[in-house]
């Protein structure tokens, strides 16, 4: 069924494999993508020694939830999902950028604020904004979508100086991100969250830019609990959350970054349970829909199955 030392299955009309830091992609034929969302966790571009049960059938079914609620505002790469933790689609030309759009000043925008600079992806800010403001409106902080290691934080003007995409199809990117931004904040206020910021991916395929793959997850995104926001912005304290961030902080808080050097602390099975059932939160939180868990003994086994048997039938 699979290479072990990869983790890699091996599908009916498979052409190409590869691994993310999450998600494995595999080609079928010239002209289709399985994605295969896994339970692998990652945090400062690491991925972490533990796998988080339920994981990736959050993030697949949050991810294609999403897609199917935004195609009347552009279209996207996503057919099917033969399996909760796997999605089928149209294999696009990547846009070597990440989309980053915020809404407030929280996680890696405000600790480069909170360092002293003022303009990030040549966006400026103003003086005087605390963790955790709202901005008078969303801005866009693209990053460069590394293969291997960090996203770099890049301008709109400096990705059309180096010629990576064209000045029409980077507007068109702008406005696609900020509708899908407003759609998902519209989304999440009537689920009593705020939106607070998220990235989006684009391809072309046929020279049409479609939207590629996750949207508005937790890996992908931060919300807010919309009840609580005030009061603790007023206190200063920590917003409660959705999101992975928390991960993020209780790594920087054991000593880890990513940076060169650093050992990835040990994580608990209490933790990793602690983020297991974050996860699902934020599923029925954000859908507004009980999350079923799928049974996780034989898991890829179980993926394996439904999926060939689509593809078999698909072909």
């Amino acid at each position: 069924m699979e290479n072990k030392a990869q983790g890699q299955f091996n599908f009916t009309n498979q052409t190409a494999f590869y691994r993310g830091k999450v998600r494995d992609v595999y080609s079928i034929g010239n002209e289709r993508l399985l994605m295969v969302t896994s339970d692998r966790i990652s945090a400062f571009d690491v991925i972490l020694p533990r796998t988080i049960p339920f994981k990736g059938q959050v993030l697949n079914q949050i991810a294609t939830y999403f897609l199917n609620k935004t195609r009347d505002i552009i279209p996207n790469w996503l057919i099917d999902t033969p399996d909760p933790n796997a999605a089928y689609g149209y294999k696009c030309t990547p846009i070597p950028i990440e989309m980053v759009v915020r809404g407030y000043v929280a996680g890696h925008l405000w600790r480069e604020y909170k360092s002293g600079k003022r303009e990030v992806c040549g966006v400026s800010l103003p003086e005087g904004l605390k963790e955790n403001d709202r901005l008078p409106r969303p801005i866009i902080t693209p990053t460069t979508k590394a293969s291997e290691g960090h996203d770099e934080d890049i301008s709109v003007v400096k990705i059309l100086e180096l010629g990576i995409v064209s000045p029409e199809i980077m507007n068109q990117l702008c406005q696609k991100a900020l509708s899908l931004f407003e759609r998902g904040t519209q989304m999440a206020e009537e689920k009593g969250l705020i939106l607070v910021d998220t990235k989006y991916e684009f391809g072309l395929l046929d020279g049409q830019i479609m939207l590629m793959d996750e949207i508005h997850t937790p890996d992908s995104s931060r919300y807010f609990y919309a009840n609580t926001y005030q009061e603790l912005l007023e206190k200063g304290l920590p917003q409660k959350q959705l999101s992975k961030e928390f991960v993020r902080e209780w790594l920087i808080a054991n000593g880890f970054q990513g940076k060169e050097g650093q050992v990835v602390p040990t994580i608990s099975d209490e933790f990793v349970e602690e983020i297991s059932n974050r996860y699902i939160l934020l599923y029925e939180e954000i859908t507004g829909q009980k999350f079923h868990k799928e049974p996780q003994e034989n898991l890829e086994q179980r993926i394996f199955n439904h999926v060939n048997q689509y593809l078999e039938n698909v072909n």
